[in-house]
């Protein structure tokens, strides 16, 4: 194969390392941004959290440039010279825009109350605790903490048995064999909450009806459908069940009832915060003050930050040297790095601040009728592109902004993602957002006889009768975005 030289020429675009810490950190929503400062923070040396609410003035221009030293060390003097601190100094009194920042609406005077703190066990501490009252050998022990730790959030042990045998093998170098993991297994589903290390739902269900057996209660037939029928009653083919077991309504109403009490995914104990309930921290607040929407921003998580003292003081100290050898110089370089490191990111959270804001004000002059009343009728088509020709930013920008925060109104707190729709033309000629199609669509389905739901294609005839222009297939995408199921499935007896 012949080689041979060509000259090309290309156009790239590179982000440079400052733009890729910020578009990082846009996608932190607030409830995350304390630990990701407090990773910088344990990263840097250089960088600290400002306790004083000020900071004192430090200006050394060309503090570093040694005319005496002649001394040129591999090429690279220009490095040390001519370095300006005084770019590092940060006025803490500066504004992000002309919007206010407030702390999640704690006061700030210390009243000296103490706030009780309420004591939380996670799913697999329980698990654990309930390990540790059976008498178990080492090998035992090992098998059974493998399989906890195995178990996903909803309390399921959907990984083979297999899998688990050689995880002990190749990570904790213990052979077992598959009767030994499953006599574990069959130990752990003793445990409680009832149906924790079930292989699927309905082996979760089955053990707490077996359960509750085991208590004196009547879930004979309950079992039954679960073990026979579990696909038809997962679908509601309610009448195979009733002639395959010979049950009436009445007799079937009841097995529902039974099952519908049952936890399918009992890893998700009540209070847990890891397993269980997700606390939203709202990044905006929009208040309505007498027809004034006011925006502000959720500073809670976001500390005034500051050039280290102490590394200012080490630059003082290498500029009253009078000789500054290799070992000084290397050190300089290092403390230069690392301010340079704590301004980007002092920078990019300040950056990050003013594109939140810009990005919320943006969508909250878009949809002013929706924050003025609540209506979700008056949500406006909005798209992404909407946005960014508003802000001057980039679309994708506005996208990583959108996917991560909440804001919280009067009326409730709401993803960004939720003010962005499409358009749809009515008979009139007018466009309304999808938004509110999908609420008309909503409240017919809520509206409708559960024992006769409405098909799709009547779904459809009822929207158009409204006056929206709309197909079947985009009744169905819409349906299954509100996550509502087919008629079928909505049918009650």
């Amino acid at each position: 194969m012949a080689l041979h030289q060509s000259l090309q020429q290309k156009l790239l675009q590179k982000l440079s390392p400052q733009q890729i810490q910020l578009m990082k950190l846009l996608q932190v929503p607030t409830a995350q941004l304390e630990e990701r400062i407090k990773e910088e923070l344990e990263e840097n040396p250089a960088l600290e959290v400002n306790d004083e609410g000020h900071e004192d003035e430090f200006d050394l221009k060309d503090e570093f440039a040694d005319d005496n030293d002649d001394e040129v060390l591999d090429g690279s003097e220009d490095e040390y010279e001519n370095i300006d601190i005084s770019e590092y100094v940060q006025d803490s009194d500066d504004e992000v825009g002309d919007y206010k920042l407030r702390d999640d609406n704690y006061p700030e005077a210390d009243d000296g109350k103490v706030s009780p703190h309420k004591v939380e066990v996670s799913f697999n501490e329980l698990m654990l605790q309930q390990l540790g009252l059976l008498k178990l050998d080492p090998i035992e022990q090992k098998i059974a903490e493998q399989i906890i730790g195995s178990l996903d959030d909803d309390g399921i042990l959907r990984r083979e048995i297999t899998s688990i045998i050689d995880d002990m093998a190749f990570r904790q170098n213990i052979e077992i064999t598959e009767t030994q993991v499953k006599d574990m297994i069959l130990q752990i589903q003793m445990f409680d909450p009832p149906g924790v290390c079930a292989k699927d739902l309905q082996e979760c269900l089955l053990l707490q009806l077996k359960r509750k057996a085991a208590t004196g209660n009547d879930v004979t037939t309950a079992i039954k459908v679960l073990e026979k029928y579990f696909d038809e009653f997962t679908k509601k083919h309610y009448e195979k069940i009733e002639k395959g077991l010979g049950l009436s309504d009445d007799d079937l109403r009841m097995v529902i009832a039974q099952i519908v009490k049952l936890n399918p995914k009992p890893g998700m104990l009540s209070g847990d915060i890891s397993h269980g309930e997700n606390y939203i921290i709202p990044d905006f607040f929009i208040n309505n003050n007498a027809g004034k929407l006011e925006l502000t921003l959720n500073s809670k998580n976001a500390p005034d930050l500051r050039i280290s003292d102490g590394y200012k003081d080490m630059l003082h100290e290498y500029d009253k040297g009078q000789k500054k050898d290799k070992r000084q110089k290397e050190a300089v370089l290092f403390i230069k790095q690392k301010l340079d490191s704590a301004k980007w990111f002092i920078d990019a959270i300040k950056q990050r601040q003013n594109t939140l804001l810009n990005t919320m004000g943006a969508i909250m002059e878009y949809q002013r009728n929706f924050f003025l009343s609540g209506d979700e009728t008056e949500l406006k088509p909005m798209i992404l592109k909407d946005v960014a020709e508003k802000t001057n930013l980039d679309i994708s920008t506005v996208s990583r902004v959108a996917n991560s925060k909440f804001v919280q109104t009067e009326f409730g707190t709401y993803r960004l993602k939720f003010f962005f729709s499409e358009s749809l033309q009515t008979d009139a000629g007018e466009e309304v957002s999808t938004r509110e199609v999908k609420r008309i669509l909503s409240d017919i389905i809520e509206e409708e006889n559960k024992k006769n739901p409405h098909s799709d294609e009547k779904l459809t005839d009822m929207l158009q009768e409204k006056g929206y222009n709309i197909a079947r297939r985009t009744v169905a995408k819409y349906r299954e975005q509100l996550n509502l199921p087919v008629a079928r499935l909505r049918k009650i007896l």
